[in-house]
């Protein structure tokens, strides 16, 4: 696996197996408006899933290509067509000025409060773990820790 990729320290148990969906790829498929179930994940290859992680989703035809080849590796492994996400036109995580509430709340059930400067010093990567983490039914025991990660505490 490259080392150009950005893995987080709280994913650190599960990124040389690949076993969990890396934020990484979490945030690629937001962009790409693709749903990845776990179970799907877990059908793929290790060499399939390191091809997630590194192929690029940043400019419209990255992301298009991105979504292809999901599409199709999906289908390939389940036998199911890959279902359809709405791509969020302005993603919370590429506003640097407006800290999401549910990142406020988590915050502060951990007794944190995150000021505006640090929420926009991070990278939209580093914001979208922060959104994801914080939202409900989401397992939240890597919140504080990407927290502290993010030298926020």
């Amino acid at each position: 696996m490259t080392n150009n990729q950005t893995f987080f320290e709280f994913e650190i148990d599960f990124v040389e197996s690949l076993r969990c969906i890396p934020m990484q790829v979490r945030y690629k498929l937001d962009t790409s408006g693709i749903k990845l179930k776990l179970s799907d994940w877990h059908q793929m290859s290790q060499a399939e899933r390191e091809a997630l992680v590194e192929l690029p989703c940043i400019t419209e035809t990255e992301i298009q290509s991105y979504r292809q080849y999901l599409e199709q590796l999906i289908f390939t492994r389940t036998g199911v067509p890959a279902k359809q996400l709405p791509i969020e036109p302005q993603p919370e995580w590429m506003d640097s000025t407006n800290l999401p509430a549910s990142v406020q709340a988590k915050a502060q059930e951990v007794g944190l409060a995150i000021a505006t400067q640090k929420w926009e010093a991070l990278t939209p990567l580093q914001r979208f773990a922060l959104i994801k983490l914080s939202r409900s039914g989401h397992e939240n025991k890597n919140f504080p820790k990407a927290v502290r990660e993010f030298h926020l505490a």
